[in-house]
């Protein structure tokens, strides 16, 4: 892969460093400054005309610090003939804001998209995008990866036999079947009622939970109010444990104290997002890493195979 190079924003080191190992290739080398207003400054520090460039940033706190970063880096990737960009954003921020909502609101997971594609990147790949419709957003490739091999793994060698898998909403039924089927477990759904923004109560279960494990899956955990609401409801209905399973841990704001304080015997997350000081001392939250599956899919893209035969 002589004609490859990886580089790597600030977003999230150690699973560029992770990736990195993977493919036994060194990231490239590159400063990301600001100036005393606060202004970002990038500058490349090797030679990548006519190289293939995989730039690895998750655009998650602080967002916009991260995705203007990843924008500059971009331009100067593109500034500087580089032949191929590719944007590698293993967690795609703004993606829950893909609809109009309400009146006079922007759709902005798609001005995201037009920002990447005017900024001269090639194609994008990411990571369970909150709504997979995002990626005809983009006019150019988009490889949605799911990181549902690697956590079916973990669920499988913790939890084999008596297991529900659970829905925290509506919206997630068709992901928690999915594993469902994949794990050989029963269904439920909890009944959850959204009273404003990042506010959630959850008020009753579809299916059977009594006397077995229940594992939640979602695809991000941000304030965690759906899911400490989910995890009561459960063991109030006779669940013996509840585990959770993410694969973007925002885990912003109270979360990290409702985590603590729910019924939750753990909550294990992929590591598309670091975690914070105060997550890590969390006896609760566990991660996994997806950089093999990522490293194998950046792999696959250059060589032209099929990045898709990855989850078939």
């Amino acid at each position: 892969m002589n004609g490859l190079s990886i580089f790597a924003g600030n977003s999230n080191p150690v699973l560029a460093d992770r990736i990195s190992e993977y493919l036994a290739k060194p990231l490239g080398r590159l400063k990301v400054s600001s100036f005393s207003d606060g202004e970002i400054q990038v500058e490349i520090h090797e030679n990548v005309r006519r190289q293939e460039i995989y730039v690895i940033q998750s655009t998650c706190f602080p967002v916009n610090d991260n995705l203007v970063e990843l924008l500059l880096l971009i331009d100067a990737f593109k500034r500087s003939s580089a032949s191929r960009i590719t944007a590698v954003i293993p967690y795609f921020g703004y993606s829950r804001q893909d609809k109009k909502v309400s009146p006079r609101v922007p759709i902005s997971a798609k001005m995201v998209a037009d920002l990447l594609e005017n900024a001269g990147v090639h194609r994008v790949i990411t990571m369970d995008l909150h709504a997979g419709q995002i990626q005809g957003f983009f006019n150019i490739p988009v490889d949605n990866l799911y990181s549902a091999p690697v956590i079916i793994d973990d669920i499988k060698s913790r939890y084999p036999e008596n297991l529900v898998v659970v829905s925290p909403d509506a919206g997630g039924v068709e992901r928690a079947r999915a594993y469902a089927k994949r794990l050989n477990a029963s269904l439920a759904i909890v009944d959850k009622r959204r009273s404003a923004p990042n506010q959630a109560k959850a008020m009753a279960i579809i299916g059977d939970v009594k006397d077995k494990t229940a594992i939640v899956i979602d695809d991000m955990v941000d304030t965690a109010g759906t899911l400490a609401e989910a995890a009561g409801v459960i063991v109030e209905k006779g669940a013996k444990k509840v585990h959770a399973y993410c694969t973007h841990p925002v885990l912003s704001g109270p979360a990290i104290e409702r985590i603590r304080e729910s019924s939750l015997s753990s909550l294990v997350a992929t590591d598309t997002i670091p975690l914070s000081e105060k997550a890590k001392e969390c006896e609760k939250i566990e991660t996994l890493s997806i950089a093999k599956l990522v490293g194998e899919a950046i792999v696959r893209s250059y060589r032209g195979d099929s990045v898709n035969s990855l989850f078939v």
